[in-house]
């Protein structure tokens, strides 16, 4: 079928799909914030943020050193657009597979 929309291949992953949400939803987030309501660890909140930030989806933002440092994060206008589309898109496919026919 051609209605089928293009998936964003970034915000294809859940955990990169949830980290937009908050960060939609938010002007800015702490990465803290994000392990401990996603349960992600270091190293996988790092791997999904650079997948975001290369995409020019998010901002990252570090401040201080050491023990006493923070990291945030916030979603980029092209971000916020690519999440909003993304919604959209999936709400079609929903939509799309509600109108199939199942007569047996």
């Amino acid at each position: 079928m051609s209605d089928f929309p293009d998936l964003d291949p970034v915000l294809h992953f859940p955990k990169r799909l949830m980290i937009m949400g908050v960060l939609d939803a938010t002007t800015t987030t702490e990465a803290s914030f994000l392990k401990d309501n996603l349960h992600l660890s270091d190293s996988d909140l790092s791997k999904q943020m650079k997948a975001l930030h290369d995409a020019g989806y998010v901002d990252i933002t570090k401040s201080g050193h050491g023990r006493g440092s923070r990291t945030n994060y916030s979603a980029t206008r092209s971000g916020r657009k690519a999440y909003a589309t993304y919604k959209a898109q999936l709400t079609q496919l929903i939509r799309l597979s509600e109108q199939i026919p199942l007569d047996n």
